[in-house]
């Protein structure tokens, strides 16, 4: 049996970002578009982001323990806060081209939608989604060699 070589540890944040945002980008699409369809054509936009923000929360929280420990992110202030902050930035950039270039909007008419209270509550649980590896840090079960 051959062990997989880890990457030095300075990329090991880098890889685990970019996992983290796919995968939750990945849910919050699927989430995103069934909300959308099902749940706010029976109540309000701010309702829908409410009741998808935790199942969100949870999954980026079960997501990113996973992510530390198979990709061994040091458990370091500056290692998990390059892997949270690549990681929201991909999701702003990600959320940004599908607002501009799937739904038209403009720069300025998708800054806009932060002024409401659905985009307010969604854009605060990306900020918790970015601060994740951070808060993580000491966390037992987030330690590298513990399994799921």
């Amino acid at each position: 049996m051959t062990m997989k070589a880890q990457p030095p540890a300075s990329e090991r944040p880098w890889r685990a970002a970019l996992s983290y945002f796919g995968g939750v980008f990945a849910l919050g699409f699927v989430l995103g578009v069934a909300r959308t369809l099902f749940v706010e054509a029976g109540v309000s936009r701010l309702l829908g982001v409410a009741l998808e923000l935790p199942v969100m929360l949870a999954f980026s929280a079960w997501w990113c323990s996973r992510l530390l420990r198979q990709q061994a992110v040091p458990a370091r202030v500056p290692a998990r806060l390059q892997m949270g902050a690549l990681a929201f930035a991909l999701l702003m950039l990600a959320e940004l081209l599908l607002s501009t270039l799937l739904a038209g909007r403009t720069l300025a008419e998708h800054l806009a939608l932060y002024r409401q209270p659905s985009h307010k509550l969604g854009l605060a649980g990306q900020l918790v989604f970015g601060l994740m590896p951070l808060g993580l840090l000491g966390w037992d079960w987030v330690r590298p060699g513990r399994s799921c």
